[in-house]
């Protein structure tokens, strides 16, 4: 697949197809469990020789058997300004083959897409940043800063094996680094033919998963009994499931809903952000859960045989936080489910927040310019979390840009852990062009 560029050199933007391919054949399906989880290693073995190929010395850091992580430094021309961290995760979430179009370990390419899980979530970065890297390499490029590349395990399941072991075990790796960019952000949203919305993520919500533990006395499944486990914790997952908590419009989120209404020609009502959402078509999904706190059951495990009412039952929430409001959360949860419900943190980390600003902001929007004369810059917050939660402890200020320029009809944010993951080829090709004017001015 892999084509020449007219120096006889190796194109990066046809070479990103064969690496983000390579990196979706292997599968590195992250269950949350150690003994279960497979092929980081193998992932990140295979990141450590492409780098290598080219002369780029990496470091790997194992946190448990086959959890690896790659870290590797580029230098740049002035070593006295801070250094950029270009983060991404190689684990992804499991996938069913039977409910595919295609196999999702396939890396299959077909109607100019390369389907498989992961390929938006996040392989197709991983394999932008690879290739950008590879060509400088071959053409003698040096940044204008060192770049600080680190390929993580574990984003997938609260990061504790991945980007927050490195930043407490090994934090010397990055010395310097002031800045960061990472996944979900910078891809396009189109308004019409000739204008597009590129979404910088500045924010992301916390997240704040939790279990909920419910008591009662054991006994016999044919009698009467007034003191259930598994009532009382159905009773308040559904209050917790059913409840809409308060509209909260941040600083970022009122940001892009300006821009937005601007471009639409619809009045923006600060007391109804909704109205505007709901004609965002199918982005409405990702901002429209960014304007309030949710909390969503996932799970729920009680009992051991079908005649015996069990002592005890459980529940998993998964909850995000607006900046600034997990304590409050937690009291809105506590006041749901009542006072006989315990709660338990999985996890519990912070929302993030930045201003829409400074000259790695106009970097990013003078390269997306450059790519697309179409293009408006705006920033956005995200509903998940990344890794950016870890780095950030490191004073290091984060951001979401791995461009891509998508089809007007793809639904993005439906292929994130969703089924028939995809991502269009001439998108990942022009998120390489972004990536590389990005990181030689930055």
């Amino acid at each position: 697949m892999t084509s020449d560029a007219p120096s006889g050199r190796p194109d990066p933007t046809a070479e990103v197809v064969d690496l983000c391919r390579d990196l979706l054949r292997i599968d590195t399906t992250n269950t949350g469990d150690n003994d279960t989880s497979v092929g980081e290693r193998r992932a990140a073995e295979y990141v450590a020789e492409k780098l290598a190929e080219v002369g780029v010395e990496s470091v790997l850091r194992e946190s448990a058997p086959g959890r690896a992580n790659v870290v590797a430094r580029i230098p740049g021309t002035d070593p006295s300004r801070g250094a950029l961290l270009v983060h991404g995760h190689l684990d992804v979430v499991p996938a069913d083959a039977d409910e595919w179009s295609v196999h999702p370990f396939s890396g299959e390419l077909r109607d100019g897409y390369l389907w498989g899980r992961g390929a938006i979530d996040m392989k197709d970065f991983d394999a932008m940043v690879l290739a950008v890297v590879r060509h400088w390499q071959r053409t003698g490029v040096r940044p204008p800063r060192d770049i600080v590349l680190a390929y993580t395990a574990d984003e997938e399941a609260g990061s504790d094996y991945g980007a927050r072991f490195l930043v407490e075990r090994h934090r010397e790796l990055f010395d310097g680094c002031t800045e960061a960019i990472g996944e979900v952000g910078g891809f396009s949203y189109s308004v019409n033919d000739s204008q597009r919305l590129y979404l910088i993520e500045t924010a992301e919500k916390g997240i704040d998963w939790l279990r909920l533990h419910a008591k009662g006395r054991p006994g016999h499944g044919s009698m009467v009994h007034d003191d259930n486990a598994v009532t009382a914790l159905a009773e308040a997952v559904a209050r917790v499931g059913r409840h809409r908590f308060p509209v909260v419009v941040t600083d970022t989120v009122r940001a892009f809903l300006e821009e937005v209404s601007d471009l639409l020609g619809v009045e923006l009502d600060p007391e109804d952000p909704e109205t505007a959402i709901a004609k965002l078509g199918p982005i409405a999904n990702i901002i429209g859960a960014t304007i309030r706190n949710t909390a969503n059951p996932t799970r729920l495990n009680a009992g051991y045989k079908d005649n015996v009412i069990p002592g005890r039952a459980t529940a998993t929430i998964d909850c995000r936080s607006l900046p600034g409001q997990s304590e409050l959360l937690e009291r809105q949860l506590r006041e749901l489910v009542g006072p006989d419900i315990a709660i338990e943190y999985i996890q519990r980390q912070p929302a993030l927040e930045t201003t829409f600003d400074g000259d790695l902001v106009e970097a990013m929007s003078a390269a997306l310019r450059a790519e697309d004369p179409g293009a408006r810059p705006v920033p956005y917050m995200l509903s998940g979390g990344t890794d950016a939660k870890a780095f950030s402890q490191l004073g290091i200020r984060c951001f979401g840009f791995a461009p891509l320029r998508l089809p007007a009809d793809l639904n993005f944010s439906a292929l994130f852990h969703g089924i028939d993951e995809r991502v269009p080829v001439d998108g990942l090709q022009f998120g390489v062009r972004v990536l590389d004017r990005f990181l030689r001015t930055c």
